[in-house]
């Protein structure tokens, strides 16, 4: 029996995706002008958060390679066999099946695509998301063409937020405010982080799915921090128990289809000591401040330099960990950044209208000093022609957020 190195497999019906047919061809067009205006014949798109935005698929890779050819006539997603069909149901495209029983049967995959077609002299890659060993494969295959890198293109696109984008992000903002409000609910002394975050995941995830009934659920997920756990704004849950007096950090992130959203608050567990409560007002001073200067035609190293002046005037500038926000859609722990539109120093980008951003100060003072833990507020604004809407509703600061257990 000859089994085949890749096929196409329309197994069941098209799936609802989380946007509309119209929305996935904009998205479509806009690639195409960038293809063209860069003089591309084709951008094999190898991304997890790429692939998505164009297609709505989200791959599972465990190790194999996933992709995404666009021409000026097609576009058509490749995929693996274990999946079967389910990326064909799950995105606005075709799709292409590559088998195991050969090796490199995903490049094999990526040629049928092209057909009989005159070989491509310009190709754009992803030089962020592709493997120096696919990189390599692809120059062997195309022994002709020219590589180009277009994932800063890429991004500038991703970067501007479609109506059908913002409806999604605000609706996961709403989320994550009742992921934080369960989380809340089930702060006391004795409980572990553990129990607390898997309080506040299963409450987002039930709202998702009430929310957007005929979506995949995938990825959505708590950070619930504690004491000495609160210094870093990225480290896991842990099964600490929680004390009277302890600091907290709250973190949800609902995922919906590949959309992350976020809420952060700061907390104390039944009191606090006046180093920690001058340390988080600092701080809540700062986020503030931020919310205030993130508006339509400001530069996002400008907010950077003058929230850095105002930490420095309340004493705590060398604390700051990271930068003062980032941008939203397609990204998450896994995948994804829009790096380009970060509030950091050595970013110029100027905030203009559909751009959806953060502001979350954090500062971390160390064991053994007074006021000790990680300390940080997030909040997600969307950008208007005139202003910022302000998307975060949850409650932020000591008035709010000193627990009793």
């Amino acid at each position: 029996m000859e089994r085949p190195n890749f096929f196409t497999l329309k197994n069941g019906e098209k799936a609802k995706l989380p946007f509309t047919d119209q929305e996935y061809q904009s998205r479509l067009t806009k690639l195409r002008t960038t293809m063209s205006k860069n003089n591309l014949d084709m951008i094999i798109l190898t991304s997890m958060h790429n692939i998505a935005y164009y297609t709505g698929f989200i791959y599972c890779s465990f190790g194999r390679p996933y992709g995404c050819v666009v021409t000026a006539n097609k576009i058509s997603t490749i995929s693996a066999n274990i999946d079967a069909s389910q990326p064909w149901r799950r995105s606005h495209s075709d799709n292409v099946i590559y088998t195991d029983w050969k090796r490199d049967n995903f490049l094999k995959a990526i040629v049928s695509i092209i057909g009989r077609d005159e070989p491509p002299k310009n190709i754009g890659i992803e030089n962020d998301h592709v493997t120096l060993d696919v990189k390599e494969k692809l120059t062997s295959i195309f022994t002709f063409s020219v590589f180009s890198d277009v994932s800063k293109d890429l991004m500038q696109l991703r970067m501007i937020k479609s109506a059908e984008e913002i409806e999604i992000i605000k609706n996961g903002a709403r989320i994550a405010d009742l992921g934080g409000e369960e989380i809340v609910k089930n702060i006391k002394v004795g409980e572990s982080e553990l129990e607390i975050a898997i309080a506040g995941r299963d409450r987002m995830e039930r709202e998702i799915a009430k929310t957007y009934p005929d979506a995949e659920y995938m990825d959505t997920w708590v950070w619930f921090q504690s004491g000495l756990n609160t210094d870093g704004a990225h480290n896991p849950k842990t099964n600490r128990k929680l004390k009277s007096g302890d600091i907290l950090s709250l973190n949800t992130f609902p995922m919906i289809s590949g959309y992350y959203t976020a809420l952060e608050r700061t907390l104390f567990l039944d009191k606090i000591d006046d180093a920690s409560l001058k340390a988080w007002e600092a701080n809540v001073k700062v986020h503030k401040r931020g919310l205030e200067l993130i508006k339509p035609g400001v530069k996002c190293s400008d907010i950077c330099h003058e929230l850095n002046e105002l930490f420095a005037e309340l004493g705590y500038l060398h604390y700051r960990t990271f930068g003062y926000g980032h941008s939203f859609g397609v990204l998450s722990h896994f995948y994804g950044r829009e790096a380009g539109l970060e509030l950091r120093e050595d970013i110029d980008t100027v905030l203009e209208e559909n751009m959806v951003v953060s502001m979350e100060p954090m500062i971390m003072i160390p064991e053994g000093k007074p006021g000790a833990g990680g300390y940080r507020e997030h909040d997600i604004l969307v950008i208007g022609k005139d202003n910022a809407e302000n998307i975060t509703k949850f409650p932020f600061g000591p008035e709010h957020n000193i627990i009793k257990s």
